[in-house]
C-alpha cells in the first residue's frame, strides 16, 4: 500500500477514535484512493443518513465536505490538518438513499503556508454529480506538526518523517 493512502488512513483512525462528531454521523466512511492532494472514498448510506423525506441530509455532505477538506490535507503529510474558516456546499440533486453507496473525490486546489483550499465532488452510484462543497482551512500552526511527513510526488514513499502505521 502506498505511504500516502497508508497515512490518510492513519488520520482517519485518529478522527475515529476521538469518537467525536465524524465517528457518530460516518463510521463506515472508506477511503479507496489516496495521492498527494487527492482522496477519494465511499460510503454506504445508512438510515441515521437520511433527511425525513428519505433521501441523504444535506447536514451529511456538509459534514463530508468538512471531513474530507481536512482528509485531502492530510494526503500532503499534514497529521493535523488545520481549523476550517470557509466552507460551502451546492447541492444539484438528491444523494441517495439506504443502501445506496454515495463517493467522494476531495481534491487540494492550493496549500500556502497559513491557507488550505480544498473541492469535493459527491457523485452518485450511476457517476452523476450529486454535490459539490469547498473548504478553506488554516494550516498555520498544523504545518509544523511533529508528525507530519513529506512524500515522494507519487505518494508511493514518505522521503521526510515517520513512516509509522
Amino acid at each position: 500500500m502506498a505511504a500516502c493512502l497508508r497515512f490518510t488512513r492513519r488520520v482517519w483512525k485518529s478522527f475515529i477514535d476521538n469518537q467525536g462528531h465524524d465517528a457518530k454521523c460516518f463510521p463506515n466512511l472508506t477511503i479507496t484512493r489516496a495521492t498527494p492532494g487527492l482522496v477519494e472514498t465511499k460510503l454506504k448510506i445508512e438510515p441515521y443518513n437520511l433527511n425525513r423525506v428519505g433521501t441523504v441530509h444535506g447536514g451529511l455532505i456538509m459534514s463530508l465536505t468538512d471531513t474530507l477538506g481536512s482528509l485531502v490535507v492530510a494526503s500532503k503529510g499534514h497529521y493535523m490538518t488545520g481549523v476550517s474558516t470557509d466552507i460551502s456546499t451546492s447541492f444539484v440533486r438528491p444523494a441517495g438513499k439506504v443502501g445506496d453507496v454515495l463517493s467522494a473525490t476531495a481534491t487540494l486546489t492550493a496549500l500556502g503556508k497559513s491557507l488550505a483550499y480544498t473541492r469535493v465532488d459527491f457523485t452518485n452510484a450511476k457517476g452523476e454529480l450529486v454535490a459539490y462543497g469547498t473548504h478553506t482551512k488554516y494550516v498555520g500552526k498544523s504545518s509544523s506538526d511533529p508528525n507530519n511527513v513529506k512524500f515522494s510526488e507519487d505518494g508511493e514513499e514518505v522521503i521526510e518523517g515517520s513512516n509509522a502505521q
